[in-house]
């Protein structure tokens, strides 16, 4: 797999910058991405982020939708009219927005999330917390379902 993979917690420095982890930074260059595309997250206090992989999803998203509709208008203000291109420096660090650290709930410290093709930036705190659901429901998931729609 060539996606962004594992957590990784990060403090964020004096000049407010942080550094991205080298793993997701390789999958970014190899994706070609100048940089870092990010969104709030619809589902989480989380912020979605990733390169070139990440818009491509995005387009397939939006060409399912008829363009020229509220819909359509409402997911593209959603991906791209909340969107922010981040640079990222010689060192690997970032700056994150104020608004993105804001939507989060970040202060000192950044959890960055692997999920194949795009990562999430959370507090790490209420990763914490998403991390012990997310398990829970994915082992509620992988349970055959019994005739009668029970779990076992």
């Amino acid at each position: 797999m060539g996606g962004f993979v594992s957590n990784h917690t990060n403090k964020i420095d004096g000049k407010g910058r942080v550094s991205i982890p080298a793993g997701f930074r390789s999958v970014l260059a190899r994706d070609g991405y100048e940089g870092l595309y990010c969104y709030p997250s619809f589902d989480m206090n989380a912020v979605d982020s990733g390169g070139n992989d990440l818009l491509q999803h995005i387009e397939q998203r939006l060409a399912r939708v008829d363009t020229y509709t509220e819909d359509h208008d409402y997911l593209s203000t959603a991906f791209y009219g909340m969107g922010e291109h981040l640079k990222i420096d010689q060192d690997g660090r970032v700056n994150l927005s104020e608004t993105i650290k804001d939507y989060a709930q970040i202060d000192s410290h950044v959890t960055f999330v692997g999920q194949g093709y795009k990562f999430q930036i959370w507090n790490p705190d209420r990763f914490q917390e998403h991390k012990q659901k997310a398990l829970e429901l994915a082992r509620q998931l992988r349970r055959p379902q019994r005739s009668g729609g029970e779990t076992s």
